[in-house]
């Protein structure tokens, strides 16, 4: 009798050992799933903006910028003509000035009451902002070769200290690696460059941190957050938004939805820290500016 109760007692313990080895897989499961990355960026909702269509001519709508931070009207860049679109968001009203030929344009930005435009190919475009009053104009000055041979999509001004930020989609220097390499120049008054050194994005936690495989990491936009003063960095290619520091190590990463973000292109940010993203419109979806109300975070 001695005998039985032993073993009975034998096996409950396997039994009870098995039930807390299940257990504890589960809770490491659900941690590990919980852990693999935040739903949204601290201070935003994804999952909840306001859309604003763009007009047909914006259907491939590719960069996106507002003067000063004010969103009363926005400027954006259609990625095959050389023209600067102005226009409330909202709005169809927009108006147009050509400052070159047909091309793969890919971001704007509005420093000091200039604009300037990027080419894929790495060369600048800028003219004087008073000059959008006009539906064309001859005032504009071309930067080529300022940057090593590769695709870019990427670019911010920063008026407070008058720097410009290039950062390549895909260059050779990056091959085979989660790397992004970028380009700072200074911006001069008289509206061209100076080379002001170089800085690179290191992505190779991207998958870690989004819970997502994501592959090579393809950045199309960036800006600098007005009041956290942090770097967002949307890669269209593999649907992400990145903040890194003010070095540019990287802090969070994100997945972009495709219920929300068709094709994510461009990035900008008004004076209260509200989000921008502008997406490419497809055969069944209008170009678009995605706008986040930003809710300051503890």
């Amino acid at each position: 009798m001695k005998i039985k109760l032993m073993k009975i007692d034998k096996r409950k313990i396997v039994c009870f050992g098995l039930v807390a080895i299940t257990i504890s897989i589960l809770n490491i499961s659900c941690v590990e799933k919980k852990d693999k990355g935040e739903i949204n960026p601290p201070g935003y909702d994804l999952a909840k903006p306001t859309r604003y269509n763009m007009p047909d001519i914006l259907q491939e709508v590719s960069g996106i910028a507002f003067n000063k931070g004010k969103n009363d009207f926005i400027y954006a860049q259609q990625d095959e003509d050389g023209k600067l679109f102005k226009l409330p968001l909202g709005s169809t009203d927009e108006t147009v000035t050509k400052f070159s030929k047909k091309g793969d344009y890919e971001d704007v930005a509005i420093v000091n009451d200039w604009a300037i435009l990027l080419k894929s190919n790495g060369s600048l475009y800028s003219f004087p902002l008073a000059e959008t009053k006009n539906t064309e104009t001859t005032n504009v000055q071309v930067f080529e070769k300022l940057v090593p041979k590769g695709e870019y999509e990427g670019m911010f001004a920063d008026e407070e200290n008058n720097k410009l930020y290039l950062l390549c989609k895909a260059c050779k220097v990056d091959e085979d690696t989660k790397n992004a390499s970028g380009y700072i120049f200074d911006f001069q008054q008289d509206g061209s460059f100076k080379p002001a050194g170089n800085f690179v994005v290191d992505a190779s936690t991207l998958d870690q941190l989004t819970g997502k495989k994501k592959g090579a990491f393809n950045p199309s936009a960036l800006a600098i957050h007005p009041v956290t003063k942090e770097w967002f960095i949307v890669s269209s290619v593999n649907k992400s938004l990145i903040i890194t520091d003010a070095k540019f190590k990287i802090k969070g990463a994100y997945h972009l939805s495709s219920n929300e973000f068709n094709q994510p292109e461009g990035i900008a940010f008004d004076t209260a820290g509200n989000l921008y993203i502008s997406n490419e419109g497809s055969e069944t979806t209008s170009g678009n500016v995605l706008r986040f109300d930003y809710q300051k975070t503890k």
